[in-house]
């Protein structure tokens, strides 16, 4: 895996350029995962487990690092299913911080 996870999330006074073209999809090589990203706007991944509780509890995990991390997904629960979505809400689309996040999401996914 990339050292994406290793970075922090730095937030947006809304002067960061929107990742675009090549930037973007050299940084989505990087994230090495299922993560898809969603017309150059925001990076969505479902995350599948066996139960409820085991969803739930990945759910409160991102929910954490979203508070840790200053940077606040979306966030689906379901039966079985968690979908994060990660876009950068102050410039409408995606920055590095989107990928630092979802690199991160990764390590508190239990495998």
């Amino acid at each position: 895996m990339s050292n994406l996870s290793e970075k922090e999330c730095i937030a947006c006074s809304g002067w960061v350029p929107k990742l675009v073209g090549e930037a973007l999809t050299n940084l989505h090589i990087e994230l090495g995962s299922q993560w898809k990203v969603i017309d150059e706007h925001h990076l969505e991944k479902t995350f599948k487990f066996s139960n409820f509780r085991k969803a739930l509890d990945f759910t409160n995990a991102v929910g954490e690092l979203a508070e840790e991390q200053n940077h606040h997904p979306d966030i689906f629960l379901a039966w079985g299913k968690v979908k994060v979505t990660i876009w950068t809400h102050k410039i409408d689309g995606l920055t590095e911080s989107d990928f630092v996040f979802a690199a991160k999401a990764e390590q508190v996914y239990p495998s």
